[in-house]
């Protein structure tokens, strides 16, 4: 064990969490008094109760926001003022890097050296970009006759609920709250059952930094309760949702059957990556890929978990593949050297395990992992396993695994890779790798996708949108276009005489 190692383990013994809702400005218990328990995947230990939120809750949550919208207190200071309040905040996130990364890898398995340089970070650079953002963007005067003066501006929507997954907590809340926030709204998030802590302290944060009470409330819970009542609440305007398609799909029923509120949603993934045999650099794009789909356990909407590689050159990307498998081998996530850590909970651990059995009876090869590791600490860790032999119609090809788990298929001709690439119900991200930039252009605009990667898979940053096609979702996170799900547009047409 490291000295930094050590220091991790001895500072997530000291640490003590709140899990009760911030509502209002306040601290408070669920109104029905129940509490759930919050405990690590990385050993099983106990992290805290968490308040239960029902509908109870979700209620008044809804009323703090309404109230705090209605009154002007944040949406009425100027969007200057704004920006140096989100900047606040965002330097807070950073001033509380150690802690937050630490509660993250305990509430969701990731390694500590993960949290910290990506996680923290990105939920930070996310709040001050938008912050920064918000007084740079202007409205519009429409061309008219010398009769009339058309004026289109840009207004918050109102009160927006957010309900977030347990793969990225602190960021996946960020892609959300920071430009409903900059735009002027009031914010109601549910954060996910198997991951709260950050999300909850992330509000008090907020507060201390200026942003007024009521104007972003935390609300802990499971889905079926806190979070459908979310969707359904009557004076909630908008909706914004990354999960399951399963769930994306209750929650436009929801918005539909209530008071039509918009519904935005970012959902599942089975993203095709696309080794041409022309590739440029047959190492980077095996590490690339690897390192991709191993990310985070595989525990991400985006990951390349169908491997798509021209059959003249599979078995010298295999072989490079599995040289590489060693190094993703599941250890403490709080030691910093470690790659991957832990599956969030029993229940992910269970249905990966059961992904990789029907893998194996439906013909597929394990070439590596394929089982469960570090059973003996308590904690939820699965070896990460590569198939060979894979068809497109095969259940590990279709499904969503959320897992770190990777299936490669031989292709002969580019219009058969594109063919079974699209052959999913999921459009969020794919790769393409070839030195032939026509070839390379021509790919990527057949691909349904709503990211393709060009010879890389994992550079991104926040001024590109986010978002899949078909049922990976509607409505882009990030950059620019994200303000567009938190505004509505409002014409004033103005008689001149």
């Amino acid at each position: 064990m490291t000295t930094q190692q050590n220091s991790w383990t001895e500072m997530a013994g000291r640490m003590k969490f709140d899990g009760r809702a911030l509502i209002n400005g306040e601290r408070v218990s669920a109104v029905s008094g129940q509490t759930f328990e919050c405990n690590s995947p990385v050993d099983g230990r106990y992290l805290a109760a968490v308040a239960r939120g029902d509908a109870a809750d979700i209620d008044a949550a809804v009323k703090a926001a309404r109230a705090a919208f209605e009154d002007r207190r944040w949406a009425g200071l100027s969007p200057r003022s704004r920006k140096q309040i989100m900047v606040r905040f965002a330097d807070l996130i950073l001033a509380h890097k150690d802690e937050l990364a630490l509660t993250e890898t305990l509430d969701m398995g990731k390694p500590i050296r993960n949290a910290r340089a990506t996680d923290v970070n990105a939920c930070a650079n996310t709040i001050r970009w938008y912050g920064e953002a918000i007084d740079k963007i202007y409205d519009e005067i429409a061309p008219t006759s010398d009769s009339a003066l058309a004026l289109i501006t840009r207004e918050p929507v109102g009160v927006v609920g957010a309900i977030v997954p347990w793969n990225y907590p602190m960021l996946m809340a960020s892609w959300k709250i920071a430009p409903a926030l900059a735009s002027g709204n009031s914010v109601v998030l549910k954060p996910s059952e198997k991951s709260p802590l950050t999300a909850l302290r992330l509000a008090e944060l907020a507060l201390e930094a200026g942003i007024p009470p009521g104007v972003f409330n935390v609300v802990p819970g499971f889905g079926h309760e806190a979070g459908n009542a979310l969707s359904l609440h009557m004076d909630v305007d908008c909706i914004a949702f990354t999960g399951s398609t399963r769930v994306g799909k209750l929650i436009m029923v929801n918005a539909g059957q209530s008071n039509l509120k918009r519904a935005w949603t970012e959902l599942g993934g089975k993203s095709p990556n696309i080794v041409c045999a022309d590739c440029p650099d047959l190492d980077r794009a095996v590490a690339s890929s690897i390192g991709s789909i191993f990310y985070n356990q595989g525990e991400s909407c985006n990951a390349p978990s169908r491997l798509f590689v021209e059959r003249s050159i599979k078995d010298a990307f295999i072989e490079r593949a599995l040289a590489l498998m060693p190094k993703y081998a599941p250890a403490d996530p709080l030691a910093d050297d470690t790659v991957m850590g832990a599956l969030v909970d029993r229940t992910q651990l269970d249905t990966v395990m059961r992904y990789i059995d029907a893998g194996r009876k439906e013909g597929a090869k394990v070439l590596s992992g394929g089982e469960q590791a570090r059973a003996e600490t308590g904690g939820y860790y699965v070896a990460p396993t590569l198939f060979d032999g894979v068809l497109n119609d095969m259940t590990i090809a279709r499904e969503e695994i959320f897992g770190p788990v990777l299936s490669v298929l031989a292709f002969d001709t580019v219009e058969e890779a594109i063919q079974q690439a699209n052959q999913t119900i999921y459009g969020l991200q794919a790769g393409v790798w070839t030195r032939d930039i026509n070839k390379a252009h021509r790919i990527a605009r057949a691909l349904r996708a709503g990211t393709v990667h060009v010879n890389q898979y994992d550079e991104d940053d926040i001024t590109v949108p986010f978002g899949g096609y078909k049922q990976s979702g509607n409505g882009r996170d990030k950059s620019l276009h994200a303000i567009d799900k938190y505004t509505e547009l409002k014409t004033t047409w103005i008689g001149l005489e």
